[in-house]
């Protein structure tokens, strides 16, 4: 980075911490540091919904999965695309719900201060998690950008990034609650657009500066370029060998699983509309903000292709993927000399930093409402409760830092805090949809959910060890071994020559006697299986392997020999090999002797082969699919049962719950309030557009809104899949 990249580096943290002070001033009690006073409109509930839901780990990742697997990768991100439609019905919920936390609701709702507790607990875990991956993204990008792998004290980098970025988060959020937040999110959310278009035009360019004969070439020659360099299968969205990884049962899947679990994420009750001046800026702002950052996944997408095109020939990419976004702002940007790459490295520290101050907030928020308002001082002053609000936000800040400092496995946290909100997801929904689901149901459904799905899979093999010698557990699914031949393209050669440049580099970094460490063989994986040698235009092999995945334990297994050491590699035996009309060969495998099991203990797939399923020959996407039944049904089956076996909440409570949700919200806080009394004294006269009158369950007719914004966002779905798909063919 240059003397200018800087400047405008410490010009962004400057803005930010001035919005800060200058928000601080407006804050005179809860509502308006939690809430910003909820007279939000269109404009900022849309970038408070798109800064919050664009985190900086998004641009990395699918910088990596379209490297590794094509454009198929950027399902990694737009898995959430099929949720979108969704959103047009909860905005409306966090809307009418009127209070400043989810925890808030559970109380209400379940007639519980404990579950309030319970819910902050998990926001705390969640958000520290899920905070981390992006702390930890945005040192894997930093570092090629600013050219240098340590930090102070000779630590490496993050180590000295990562503080500084929290200390800035913390400043601002601190000083001026959701106000600031909303504020520097729509500033945010402008470079983050930026940072999700801004390489394209330039990479195009350089790529046909590079590479077209006369020297010099438009936008068009970039993308007639791109195709020449990149094998056509790394364009296909939905089939093709490199979309493996990504198969549609697959992205079906993620889809539900996230339509399920991202309803109860602690931020929805601000940015999914709590903060909105009223229903209809809760909706839009929630759908078009969350749409703009489904427009940036294509970008990003679109980034890395581009990446591919330009350098595929990067040791330092072929040795760590997920720097494919900072070295291509380095390479592309950087000889441009106008603090672009400072730019660039603002915008992503904005996808973070957007996101990181509600999350901020909305932790705060939680704790001073549902614990120390609840059990500590319900009797405190609005001005203590907002200086221990400024407290508490540091936690989930300080948190995130050290889980990304300590534990650096950005895909393991990542996996972590997708899975958290299994926990409250089945009372959040049926909560809302039936009268009958109760408090003792809830807690029932919550404690099982963590027992068989967080506690027992560590708890069982800790206290039985030698489970994970038993050789029924440790099967694992048929090796497949893909291959066919295609002629190799300028980034075969390029990325065969990487491969090995990278390997070279890493044996020189460690004696022939230390490369049975645990840190070179994980380092060697990292790289990948070697690419093929190639020659532009010869016939090259493509081999594509998978299978030989752990069916029982989440971490795998390894192979071992008879007196348990670890063996390189697994045994294995042939079991059949075909080809297909498209000439590719396919070869099966199934792996055999000992193996030891790692990680906790699949107890879902145990029930899997309990019913007779033999799923030795699924694919790694079909294994992570099965996961779903389990993680969506299985509460849910839970929490109707034991709500039909134990007692009834109190009516008059549910009565009085069902009457707001049912009461549309006026703008007008006085005007809202006085509509709220009506319908408390009577609950009947809201129930009249019930689908099923009399009856436990509480689905209401939808209005001609609710059905026109419904439909108008499922055909967005489908046209942001054409564009993609028209953007990635330009050239071709």
């Amino acid at each position: 980075m240059q003397a200018i990249d800087y400047i405008v580096l410490v010009s962004y943290f400057v803005i930010m911490i001035a919005i800060g002070l200058w928000a601080m001033r407006r804050v005179s009690d809860q509502e308006d540091y939690f809430m910003g006073g909820r007279g939000f409109g269109k404009l900022l509930q849309t970038f408070a919904a798109f800064g919050a839901g664009t985190g900086a780990h998004e641009p990395v990742q699918v910088g990596r999965t379209v490297w590794t697997s094509g454009l198929s990768g950027v399902w990694s991100a737009l898995m959430w695309l099929f949720v979108t439609p969704i959103y047009w019905i909860t905005a409306v919920w966090y809307r009418r719900m009127r209070h400043l936390t989810l925890g808030d609701w559970f109380v209400e709702r379940y007639q519980s201060k404990t579950m309030g507790v319970a819910y902050t607990l998990f926001a705390i875990v969640f958000y520290m998690f899920y905070l981390s991956t992006m702390f930890s993204a945005i040192a894997k990008f930093a570092v090629p950008l600013i050219g240098v792998e340590t930090g102070l004290f000779g630590y490496e980098l993050r180590y000295t990034l990562i503080p500084l970025i929290a200390g800035v988060v913390i400043v601002y959020g601190v000083l001026g609650g959701l106000t600031a937040a909303y504020w520097t999110d729509l500033i945010q959310g402008l470079f983050i657009i930026m940072l999700s278009v801004l390489l394209i035009p330039y990479g195009l360019w350089q790529l046909a500066e590079r590479l077209a004969d006369e020297g010099s070439g438009t936008l068009m020659d970039g993308f007639r370029l791109m195709h020449e360099r990149v094998s056509p299968d790394y364009f296909n969205l939905f089939s093709g060998p490199s979309s493996g990884e990504f198969p549609i049962q697959y992205i079906i899947s993620l889809s539900l699983l996230g339509m399920v679990g991202i309803v109860v994420q602690p931020h929805f009750i601000a940015t999914g509309g709590g903060s909105a001046k009223s229903e209809d800026e809760a909706r839009i702002g929630l759908v078009v903000g969350n749409f703009l950052k489904r427009l940036c996944t294509v970008g990003w997408a679109l980034t890395a292709l581009i990446a591919l095109a330009l350098f595929a020939g990067s040791t330092e990419i072929a040795a760590d993927p997920d720097r494919v976004w900072g070295v291509a702002a380095r390479e592309i940007l950087g000889p441009l000399n106008l603090g672009l790459v400072g730019l660039m490295l603002a915008c992503l520290l904005a996808a973070m930093m957007s996101s990181a101050d509600t999350y901020m907030i909305v932790t705060s928020a939680l704790v001073v409402r549902n614990v120390y308002a609840a059990y500590i001082d319900p009797n405190a002053t609005e001005k203590q409760y907002v200086f221990l609000g400024r407290l508490t936000g540091l936690l989930i800040i300080v948190g995130a830092a050290a889980v990304s400092l300590t534990y650096a496995d950005v895909f393991g946290q990542f996996k972590m805090a997708m899975e958290l909100p299994i926990l409250f997801a089945a009372p959040f929904w049926v909560g809302m949809y039936w009268r009958r689901a109760n408090r003792t149901a809830v807690w029932g459904t919550i404690l099982f959910s963590l027992l068989f799905f967080f506690v027992l899979p560590v708890v069982v093999p800790a206290l039985r060890p030698e489970l994970r010698e038993d050789p029924t557990l440790a099967t694992t699914t048929e090796v497949v071994t893909k291959s066919f031949e295609r002629p190799a393209t300028e980034s075969d050669v390029a990325r065969y020559d990487a491969w090995q440049n990278a390997l070279r580099e890493l044996e020189s970094r460690f004696e022939p006697d230390e490369r049975e460490s645990d840190r070179y063989q994980l380092l060697l994986k990292s790289l990948g299986a070697s690419p093929p040698q190639a020659t532009l235009g010869e016939p090259i092999v493509i081999t594509l392997k998978s299978g030989g995945a752990s069916i029982f334990w989440r971490d795998g297994v390894i192979p071992v020999d008879e007196s348990g050491e670890p063996l390189a590699a697994p045994q294995t035996e042939f079991v059949s090999e075909e080809s297909d009309e498209d000439g590719m060969t396919i070869r099966t495998e199934r792996i055999v002797g000992a193996q030891r099991g790692k990680g906790s203990l699949n107890l879902d797939f145990l029930l899997y082969s309990l019913a007779g399923f033999d799923l030795s020959t699924a694919s790694k996407a079909t294994l992570e699919t099965l996961r779903l039944p389990a993680r969506l049904l299985t509460p849910f089956l839970v929490l109707i049962v034991l709500s039909y076996l134990t007692r009834r909440d109190d009516e008059a409570t549910l009565d009085r719950y069902f009457a707001k949700m049912n009461t549309p919200v006026r703008a007008d806080p006085t005007a809202d309030r006085e509509a709220l009394e009506t319908a408390y004294a009577d609950p009947n006269a809201t129930a009249k557009r019930k689908l099923f009158p009399g009856s436990d369950l509480e689905f209401v007719w939808p209005t001609s809104k609710d059905v026109i914004g419904f439909v108008l966002s499922c055909i967005a779905c489908f046209v942001i899949i054409s564009f993609l798909t028209w953007l990635a063919g330009i050239g071709a």
